[in-house]
C-alpha cells in the first residue's frame, strides 16, 4: 500500500472505535482510545489511536488535531511506565507498508522494555487472550 491511499473505514481499528470489534481498553476520551495490542511484542504493549479523524498515518493527520492527540500518546506512555515499571520504553509509529505499518489507521505503539527480556517481532507472534491482557490494562489504567 502506498503512503497516500484512501482511508478504509473497515480497518480493524475503525471497527474497534465503532464497537464492532472488542478491545481491552486502557484509556478513552473524545480525542483518543488506548488499548492493549492483541499481538504484543512485549508484556504491556499498548496502542493509542486517534478518534474522530480518518488518518491512515502520521503524514495525513490534520495539523490542528495533532497536538491534542500527541498529548494523549504521552499520557498513556507515562501510565505504562508508572503502572508497569519497565527499565525503558519505546514509542513507535510506522508509515506505509515498507516501513512496517500493517493497520492503516494512525496509531502509536507503546512498548515497555525490560533488560534481559526479548522483544517479539512487529506483526508476528501469537494472539494474547483478553484474560492475559486485562491485569496489565488495569495497572496502566490505575496510573492514568
Amino acid at each position: 500500500m502506498t503512503l497516500h491511499a484512501a482511508y478504509d473505514p473497515d480497518n480493524i481499528f475503525a471497527k474497534i472505535l465503532r464497537g464492532d470489534m472488542p478491545s481491552v481498553k486502557v484509556f478513552e476520551d473524545d480525542v483518543a482510545l488506548a488499548f492493549m495490542d492483541v499481538f504484543p511484542q512485549t508484556e504491556g504493549h499498548t496502542l493509542v489511536i486517534p478518534k474522530g479523524v480518518q488518518s491512515r498515518n502520521f503524514l495525513d493527520m490534520p495539523a490542528d488535531f495533532l497536538g491534542s492527540y500527541m498529548l494523549r500518546v504521552q499520557r498513556v506512555a507515562k501510565a505504562v511506565e508508572w503502572g508497569l515499571k519497565p527499565d525503558g520504553l519505546r514509542v513507535m509509529q510506522f508509515n506505509g507498508a515498507a516501513a512496517g505499518q500493517t493497520v492503516y489507521h494512525l496509531h502509536f505503539h507503546i512498548l515497555p522494555i525490560w533488560e534481559g527480556k526479548e522483544m517479539g517481532r512487529h506483526g508476528a507472534g501469537t494472539m494474547a487472550k483478553p484474560e492475559e491482557l486485562a491485569p496489565l490494562a488495569e495497572k496502566i489504567r490505575a496510573a492514568i
